[in-house]
């Protein structure tokens, strides 16, 4: 066998116009299998972007980096080859070119399919692009009112294919948008004039009857019930149809996670009462994922955590999430380990189609170097997504914690509180597992009422997050962050700790040990009623998968809110990102640059980003 060994790329004087489509050879011949010693692609012209990007598209090249090496194969992808590079002219605005794909000198198109070769040796691909053709007469209509053409869609610019393509969708769409679901491009005359080199383009669009929605029709489910699919996708049935309508349905039932796949699809044909169906067809994820999780904190130590979740438990997609949690491993600081467990239930579409029952139980044991907590809340609450980017809930819950704080853990707080959490989030980035670009702000404010031996009060909390990448792809990226707390109304030792506010650590000012920053008042050390901090940080890729960060962080934490009392510390200090399918993981060594609560090198490991 003779693997091919040389591509060479040379220029020819004009020569007879010979263009062929491509045809497709239906019969299988057993031959020996002997490679073709030179390919040789030869261009005629100056545009070398033209003469890259036929080389790229190039199916006899893509063979030749495969190795290909059958006769037969090779023939049938000679013929392929007209058609494939006659594509790539017309998309660059060349309607006369001359393609010639010879086999040992012979053209491949006038081999007949029933005698192909039994050995090739040489094939010449040889290319004249001819002249380039501009707009003549450019007729498009008619058009829905707004519909805004390509603006390289008009006479004298250069005649693309893909333009005449872009044109005819968008005045299609237009249509669309407005109702007429079966719009449409029927008749169309497109006539190249050479000389002078110009194509006139006359497109005749259907718009078609203006329809409503009718009935939305799943199938493929095997345990989600028809009716629930109905009330999570939220089509506006009777409504005006809207390609935008549709897509939301989409979306919403993509987002419950129950579906693996999700497929919205016109009818064929409207209704007699002018309403058009929607048919669902969607592919049900597994029912029950297993997952686990592993952090480490130089300050807090080891953290282990493992969730199992069941993604339609009822039939309806819910959603049920069992999560417990080891902290506290190994660590330098504390009085033991920490345990969390927690239950989670959500319902989509309750209500609205946009809105989410949640339910959620908490129960854990939280030891730190100032308190010891046992604590256990319970919460009913609903978010409504009220647009791609914002979203808001509201609840009521209850919050039952007894600590232990104080010199020698000699004071014990007993705190039951009503709390009515009301939220917002606006999410405006352009991914949330490795934003570059856009913004995103999460904002609480939660009133509590308090039941016995605790204060009533409110709690706010604020966390903004912008992101600007330098150049669009494969750049720099700065990433910054602002958080901001209060709690008002309570007092300190009458506010339950899992309230208050400390500062150091992963989440708010790394190179300081965990919750190293809070607040000493009559004696007692504890966590602050006000809080601020601030993070900046710079993402720089090295490769594809690898890249570095340099990250500085500073935070605040005040007796009163943001009054009495006070300190700040800050830590600064470098990262290394590894890009996996789940999201980057994360190595960051921290250390203290400012402040009195500094304890040397503190190391982060974890998967996401910082913020």
């Amino acid at each position: 066998m003779v693997a091919l060994h040389r591509l060479a790329f040379v220029c020819l004087a004009p020569f007879g116009r010979k263009t062929a489509a491509a045809l497709a050879a239906g019969m299988l011949v057993a031959m020996p299998a002997q490679g073709f010693e030179t390919l040789e692609f030869r261009f005629q012209g100056d545009d070398t972007r033209l003469q890259t990007t036929l080389e790229r598209a190039s199916l006899l090249s893509a063979a030749r980096a495969e190795g290909v090496a059958d006769p037969f194969e090779l023939f049938t992808i000679a013929r392929a080859e007209y058609g494939q590079l006659i594509g790539i002219f017309y998309e660059a605005g060349f309607y006369a070119p001359q393609i010639s794909v010879r086999i040992d000198g012979r053209e491949a198109a006038d081999i007949s399919p029933l005698a192909p070769p039994e050995a090739i040796g040489t094939i010449e691909v040889t290319l004249l692009p001819g002249p380039a053709f501009t707009f003549g007469r450019t007729e498009l209509g008619p058009l829905a009112a707004g519909t805004e053409l390509p603006a390289e869609f008009t006479a004298g610019q250069p005649a693309r294919s893909t333009t005449i393509r872009d044109a005819t969708r968008a005045a299609v769409d237009g249509w669309r948008d407005q109702g007429h679901a079966k719009a449409d491009a029927p008749s169309q005359q497109i006539t190249a004039r050479h000389p002078p080199g110009v194509l006139d383009v006359a497109i005749q669009i259907a718009p078609g009857p203006r329809l409503r929605f009718g009935q939305l029709r799943p199938n493929g489910q095997q345990r989600t019930r028809p009716d629930r699919i109905v009330a999570i996708a939220g089509l506006p049935t009777g409504e005006v149809f809207s390609p935008r309508d549709i897509q939301r349905a989409a979306d919403r039932l993509r987002r419950t996670g129950t579906f693996a796949s999700v497929a919205l699809r016109e009818a064929e044909s409207a209704n007699p009462d002018g309403t058009l169906d929607i048919n669902a067809s969607v592919v049900e994820a597994p029912l029950r994922r297993l997952g686990a999780g592993v952090e480490y904190d130089t300050e807090a130590g080891g953290k282990l955590s493992a969730f199992w979740l069941h993604r339609n438990l009822m039939g309806g997609a819910e959603r049920f999430r069992i999560e417990g949690m080891v902290g506290g491993l190994a660590a330098r600081r504390g009085n033991g380990l920490d345990y969390r467990l927690v239950l989670e239930f959500a319902r989509p579409a309750t209500f609205t189609p946009d809105t989410t029952l949640n339910l959620g139980t908490v129960v854990e044991t939280e030891r730190e170097t100032d308190f010891i907590a046992r604590r256990a809340r319970f919460d009913l609450g609903l978010s409504h997504r009220y647009s791609d980017e914002l979203t808001f809930g509201a609840g009521i819950g209850v919050l039952l914690e007894r600590a232990d704080f104080g010199p020698g853990f000699q004071q014990r707080g007993d705190f039951r509180l009503v709390l009515l959490p009301l939220s917002v989030e606006w999410d405006r980035r352009d991914s949330d597992r490795a934003p570059r670009d856009g913004f995103f702000l999460q904002s609480e404010v939660t009133p509590f009422l308090g039941l016995r031996g605790t204060d009533s009060g409110a709690r706010l909390y604020a966390d903004l997050r912008g992101y600007r990448a330098f150049q669009p792809e494969g750049g720099v990226v700065l990433a910054g962050r602002v958080q901001a707390g209060a709690i008002l109304g309570a007092r300190l030792d009458r506010t339950p700790r899992d309230m208050l506010f400390y500062s150091g650590g992963g989440g708010t000012v790394r190179g300081q040990p965990f919750r190293a920053l809070g607040v000493t008042s009559g004696g007692v050390r504890s966590g602050g009623r006000g809080f601020l901090a601030a993070s900046a940080e710079a993402r720089i890729p090295t490769t594809e998968t690898l890249g570095l960060a340099a990250f500085l962080d500073a935070g605040y934490v005040s007796e009163g809110a943001f009054s009495g009392a006070a300190d700040w510390h800050a830590g600064a200090g470098l990262g290394l990102r590894y890009e996996t399918p789940i999201g980057p993981l994360r190595v960051d060594l921290g250390m203290p640059v400012a402040g009195t609560t500094g304890r040397g090198l503190q190391l982060y490991f974890g998967l996401g980003q910082a913020f």
